[in-house]
């Protein structure tokens, strides 16, 4: 059967029935390369350099210099909190991390056997990154479980799609206390008609999913040691509230966070892995980010850097590269965008990846 008759039988399975991603912790995940050829990644998507080893804060090394044997190990104990164990999740705005008591090296491969437990293959499995990131995967969950669904079962499995494909980078950094950061972010793609006579179909970006990237969280602290009951409550933990907004500065556009630098570099981080930014390296101790870029292409039948993840045509620009610098006056952020060679930045590019950061961080 065709993809289009599996669109069909899909709309006639939704007129039956409805299903929330998270109601009942309906997920059900799925890799698409356990069905046939990975999904194409394209070039500003390219696997970072190999010399990198968990980002450590606190000292004048950067991501691709540092190794891990200068680094001491020891973990502080400990201490009666509001945390659970050695476990505590941090919240702003729609953003949620991880903070964890535990060296890195002794979380990579809980956190690897976690995402493969829930159905994921792995894209992206860097330790010397400490970044790990899945491979296109379908919420199989999603697809109502109707009359029709339930009499054919799993013989005709195949034949229904949700027409949505997610994928999740998972980044582990250092903190000053010898702990470890964990932030997870998620990236979705959508398949829609492109044309009037729905012969045919693309895949366009959709907007990252909060709500998923928190159950994920929730179920990862819940892998490390938290029960089920104590991960729900931390997880309805009220936000430290804080607001970000886009402005400009001698003309030259950047970002406002009400934020110390630890928090807002938290932060920075967690927007780029989740609007699809390649993050190259870090250097936390000068608060720069080294990021590659696509513009977008001047016309508007061209697809974005995102959209080319499922194929389309190439960009009107190669990928650019650019230094996202956090700088903080006790507690608040400024975050700016500088050149290749560490410049201000004032064109229309910097413009957008402001917004974008901006956007994100509300």
């Amino acid at each position: 059967m065709n993809h289009f008759s599996r669109l069909s039988l899909l709309s006639l399975s939704l007129t039956l029935a409805a299903c929330s991603v998270l109601d009942g912790d309906k997920i059900d995940y799925k890799s698409a390369s356990k069905k046939g050829t990975s999904l194409e990644v394209p070039p500003d998507l390219t696997q970072l350099s190999r010399e990198t080893r968990y980002a450590v804060p606190g000292s004048a090394v950067s991501a691709s210099s540092f190794q891990l044997g200068q680094v001491s190990q020891t973990v502080p104990t400990a201490t009666a909190s509001t945390t659970m164990g050695d476990v505590r999740i941090e919240r702003a705005g729609n953003q949620r991390w991880l903070v964890i008591n535990r060296p890195a090296d002794l979380l990579w491969e809980p956190v690897r056997d976690f995402w493969q437990e829930n159905g994921f293959l792995l894209a992206m499995d860097q330790a010397n990154l400490g970044i790990m990131e899945t491979d296109w995967a379908e919420n199989r969950a999603k697809i109502p479980q109707d009359f029709i669904r339930n009499t054919l079962g799993k013989v005709l499995d195949s034949l229904y799609s949700t027409g949505e494909r997610d994928k999740f980078r998972t980044r582990l950094e250092r903190n000053a206390s010898g702990g470890t950061d964990i932030f997870i972010s998620h990236r979705g793609m959508i398949e829609v008609y492109n044309s009037n006579d729905k012969d045919s179909t693309v895949w366009q970006p959709r907007p990252a999913d909060p709500e998923l990237e928190a159950e994920f969280l929730r179920r990862l602290m819940v892998k490390l040691g938290v029960s089920q009951e104590q991960s729900k409550a931390l997880l309805a933990a009220g936000a430290n509230p804080s607001s970000s907004r886009a402005t400009a500065i001698n003309g030259q556009p950047v970002v406002q966070i009400d934020d110390g630098f630890d928090r807002a570099w938290r932060r920075v981080g967690l927007s780029l892995d989740r609007t699809g930014f390649t993050v190259e390296d870090r250097d936390r101790a000068k608060g720069i980010y080294f990021v590659r870029y696509v513009a977008p292409s001047a016309d508007k039948a061209e697809p974005g850097f995102l959209g080319k993840l499922f194929g389309g045509s190439k960009a009107a620009e190669g990928p650019l590269k650019y230094r996202i610098a956090v700088v903080s006056q006790g507690t608040s952020t400024t975050v700016s965008v500088l050149d290749a060679n560490g410049r201000p930045d004032t064109s229309a590019n910097a413009q957008r990846i402001v917004n974008v950061i901006a956007a994100d961080l509300k």
